[in-house]
């Protein structure tokens, strides 16, 4: 199978805009995630709506596609960019230009969930722990996701799920194993151009977040679950968390 990894990056972001352009250790964050995705894929492009983020790409000698600025989710820039990109390729995998400690054994455990040919699309996620705090897990900008048995994804929420019924809050952490998503999607060539042909979902409207629509309309998302701790950047203080985590964890970056 080959793979084709899509960094969409948008400018306008209402939290923190010009996010992909933001100093991370002396680098712009999508050079930091373009730099941990590549050579683990076939090909890697950062696909854009803005000018800026173009250049910056091209600069550090990264490819890029422009796209439309009218994208309801990274997931309609991920398709039109893989038109746009054209060639074959089995997966599209798209990969969050926040998240700039994304690692390798992430994305190929990612890509091993497609060793079951069943499997249309997939995601990642990672347990949290009692040292994570019930701050991190009540975080609504930190998706929760409830994984069944067969490993698929049952539901994800901004809210704390499952609700542990009799247990004070507190004890939450240490009586149950949660999940956060790791903001990363691959879904084989076909199903991306369906889900994209899809309208916006009761659920997705609600929750804002577009897996649900997948969810709503039967399509199986897979999980792999990954031990490897990152951080997204939502926020100009999350960037000032990734800067302390890089200088603690990655200064080699």
């Amino acid at each position: 199978m080959n793979f084709i990894g899509i960094i969409p990056a948008r400018y306008a972001s209402t939290r923190f805009p010009a996010k992909p352009l933001a100093l991370l250790g002396g680098k712009p964050v999508i050079e930091r995630v373009y730099e941990q995705v590549y050579g683990v894929f076939d090909d890697v492009y950062v696909a854009t709506d803005d000018e800026r983020i173009e250049a910056a790409v091209k600069s550090f000698g990264g490819k890029v596609v422009m796209t439309s600025a009218a994208h309801r989710s990274g997931t309609d820039r991920c398709a039109e960019a893989y038109r746009k990109v054209g060639g074959e390729f089995d997966v599209v995998v798209n990969i969050q230009g926040d998240e700039p400690f994304i690692q390798p054994s992430q994305l190929k455990t990612l890509k091993a969930c497609f060793d079951d040919p069943a499997t249309q699309i997939a995601t990642l996620v990672k347990p949290f722990n009692a040292t994570n705090g019930l701050d991190a897990l009540e975080n609504p900008n930190s998706p929760k996701v409830v994984v069944g048995r067969n490993g698929n994804a049952l539901y994800f929420s901004r809210s704390i799920i499952p609700f542990l019924r009799g247990k004070d809050r507190q004890e939450w952490l240490s009586s149950h194993t949660y999940y956060k998503h790791i903001g990363l999607y691959a879904y084989r060539s076909q199903v991306l151009k369906e889900i994209t042909a899809l309208p916006q979902s009761p659920l997705e409207l609600a929750e804002s977040l577009e897996q649900l629509r997948w969810l709503e309309n039967g399509y199986v998302i897979k999980v792999g679950i990954s031990d490897v701790e990152t951080i997204g950047i939502d926020t100009p203080q999350d960037l000032a968390r990734a800067e302390k985590f890089l200088q603690e964890h990655f200064q080699q970056l």
